[in-house]
């Protein structure tokens, strides 16, 4: 069986997306973000808690704020970047439940009145629209660099709050040159799958 959706955009999704390195000076607009969130946002997180945050990076100086708790290898790329989205989980998704989850408003008391329980949810569901997230930024022909190198509590307190937990950073733009490192291999479907 195929798959339905087009080889072209396949391939720009998945087969031939890979984490760039290296981008150009061209830069991402507010309206490229915008058209990306407004696609990524249907993606399913459990009660539609949607706890993802995303905080852009665009002046010179929250930058250099930025760059001084990437890892050393990641400095650079950071640095040169269009753009950066820093990823954070909001520990405080549930008072927005009334909203996002209507037929069920006591979801917001029933399940997630403990900070512990919304913890490890929210990090879940929002690694979850992480992914959607850079799916996203290739269906906009952008390119994604996600990186986790980086001191986490020290971006918390520079950028965001006890209630948010920082998941990465997305570094976003066109590729420059000497983008891609050689692809890893990937495990078979035999290696991942199991049938019961």
């Amino acid at each position: 069986m195929s798959l339905v959706l087009d080889p072209a955009a396949q391939d720009l999704l998945f087969r031939e997306a890979r984490t760039a390195n290296t981008f150009t000076d061209e830069p991402v607009t507010d309206e490229q973000m915008q058209a990306i969130y407004d696609l990524v946002k249907y993606g399913p997180t459990a009660f539609n808690q949607s706890p993802l945050r995303i905080t852009l990076v665009r002046s010179p100086e929250a930058r250099e704020r930025l760059v001084a708790h990437m890892a050393e290898g990641n400095r650079s790329k950071t640095a040169t970047a269009p753009l950066v989205a820093i990823l954070s989980a909001d520990n405080e998704f549930h008072e927005e439940l009334p909203q996002l989850l209507p037929h069920f408003p006591q979801a917001k008391d029933a399940f997630f009145s403990e900070r512990p329980v919304r913890e490890g949810t929210a990090t879940l569901n929002a690694a979850l629209q992480a992914a959607y997230f850079i799916v996203g930024v290739r269906a906009a022909g952008l390119a994604a660099g996600p990186m986790t190198g980086l001191d986490f509590e020290g971006l918390r307190k520079e950028f965001l709050d006890d209630d948010h937990t920082p998941l990465m950073v997305v570094n976003i733009g066109r590729p420059g040159p000497d983008a891609w490192f050689p692809r890893s291999p990937r495990l078979a479907y035999d290696q991942v799958v199991t049938t019961v």
